[in-house]
């Protein structure tokens, strides 16, 4: 599957995990997504020498690392949800296809 297209997947389970009526297995599965696209993105920004990015989904992944959870309140998820959800459509947009 093409790596757009994943990035643009896991900003639409971000946004969807706002909505507060998800059991905690859909934000554990979340977890998992984002950590794994977030890696995904950062080793394909890094061999594009784009450091920047390469930080910010360093960090997504870090955040959103399932084996070592970080642990905060609703409100600051939802803010970083948010956040993460507009930082991986960006991304989407910033990917060029392979010729």
């Amino acid at each position: 599957m093409n790596i757009k297209w994943l990035s643009i997947a896991v900003g639409i389970l971000l946004l969807l995990g706002i909505l507060n009526v998800w059991t905690y297995d859909y934000y554990t599965i979340l977890r998992w997504a984002v950590c794994g696209v977030a890696i995904y993105n950062a080793i394909g920004y890094s061999k594009s020498n784009l450091t920047g990015w390469v930080f910010i989904f360093g960090g997504l992944a870090f955040l959103f690392n399932p084996l070592f959870p970080v642990y905060l309140n609703k409100s600051s998820w939802v803010g970083i949800d948010l956040i993460s959800a507009v930082l991986f459509f960006l991304s989407a947009n910033s990917i060029k296809p392979k010729k």
